[in-house]
């Protein structure tokens, strides 16, 4: 039986500042009317899924933001295929509460809804609202919480929970969200790098989202995440890779746009919210988290997007995606400067490269890191 195909995914700029912290030209809007002409686009050039990004608070470069699960839900109205994950924090949202939106979402779109499960770095956003900032650990404890009463609202008649952070009283939802063959709900994703996310995902996560990696980083994260679910006794969740892609004619005309955007990186923004982000896997035992080794040209693209290497020509790209997929990532969440453009690019250039190297592969399990990595 042959592997499936690597899926394709797209941060969504409903956020302004585009997706780096650069004065460089990005030709992108935060806008819906852009936002709505790109999804159309991206599903027409094989993207599968959209994720919403959320700031409750303007920062960081980032001074207008769409919420998440409205947007979110407008994109999925504007398309046909496109399945749109909102990105939503527990501590802001009742998992009850986000059930009920998100079997209408999943109805009126034909079961494209899904949802990302974000624990939250920004502590400053919780203190301005009044909400108690809860240490690393326990902010993981409450997601996967969070995770077991959504599941249980939208799969079960009666759930109940009597739970540290949540509680369910025989609790019903009607209607539920739709269950088809591909998913019998709308689809769980979470994001983390330390031990505490890397566990969790094991236990209860449909879909794993790393921040940007080399082939190394991958490897390891991926044995923990099984290691995890192999300990739950469940199957493990699939794993998705943050990357930003600057695809260009020739290597050099890449090279040379990755090192104007870090040039013109707008460094009090990236300092600040190199700041509000490390202090979160500080935080933790091992000191193992998101952006724990990030140095400033990282956070420049503030999930480690360069880290990942998909910077070059076409065949490049597309050997690097396929070795990754090799590793065994199932998804690759990009982002772009241009988004219209490129996201264009992407499918007419990139992609069917992608398809033909893939089509190559023998039908095997995911191979140990390369020698070259």
């Amino acid at each position: 039986m042959p592997a499936a195909p690597v899926k394709f995914a797209y941060w969504v700029p409903n956020v302004s500042g585009g997706l780096v912290t650069s004065t460089i030209e990005q030709r992108t809007d935060w806008g819906y009317d852009y936002n709505r002409e790109l999804a159309v686009l991206a599903e027409n050039n094989g993207f599968e899924y959209a994720l919403s990004q959320v700031r409750y608070m303007a920062s960081y470069g980032a001074e207008y933001q769409h919420e998440s699960t409205s947007f979110s839900l407008a994109l999925l109205l504007a398309t046909q295929r496109l399945k749109v994950i909102a990105a939503v924090h527990p501590g802001l949202w009742h998992p009850g509460v986000l059930a009920k939106l998100g079997a209408t979402a999943d109805h009126l779109s034909g079961g494209r809804f899904a949802v990302n499960v974000v624990s939250g770095w920004f502590k400053g956003e919780f203190t301005a609202l009044g909400e108690p900032w809860l240490e690393h650990d326990e902010r993981y404890r409450r997601s996967e919480e969070f995770i077991t009463a959504l599941r249980s609202i939208w799969t079960e008649d009666h759930a109940e929970l009597a739970g540290d952070f949540y509680r369910l009283r025989d609790f019903s939802l009607k209607p539920k969200p739709l269950n088809t063959p591909e998913r019998p709900h709308p689809e769980i994703f979470q994001g983390g790098n330390s031990t505490a996310a890397r566990r969790m995902a094991g236990r209860v996560s449909d879909w794993y989202f790393s921040n940007g990696k080399d082939f190394d980083g991958v490897v390891e994260q991926i044995a923990d995440v099984r290691a995890a679910a192999a300990e739950a006794g469940r199957t493990a969740p699939k794993f998705g890779l943050n990357g930003f892609l600057i695809a260009r004619d020739t290597e050099a005309e890449a090279r040379e746009t990755l090192r104007e955007i870090v040039a013109k990186a707008d460094t009090e923004a990236v300092e600040g919210f190199g700041a509000a982000v490390k202090q979160a896997g500080q935080s933790t035992a091992d000191k193992k988290g998101m952006w724990q080794d990030s140095a400033f040209e990282d956070l420049v693209q503030y999930n480690d997007g360069f880290r990942t290497g998909l910077i070059g020509t076409p065949e490049q790209i597309a050997e690097r995606v396929v070795a990754y997929k090799k590793l065994g990532v199932d998804l690759l969440l990009l982002g772009f400067l241009h988004y219209h453009e490129e996201v264009e690019y992407f499918g007419k250039r990139v992609l069917p490269l992608v398809r033909e190297l893939e089509a190559q592969l023998p039908d095997s399990e995911p191979e140990s890191v390369p020698a070259h990595a």
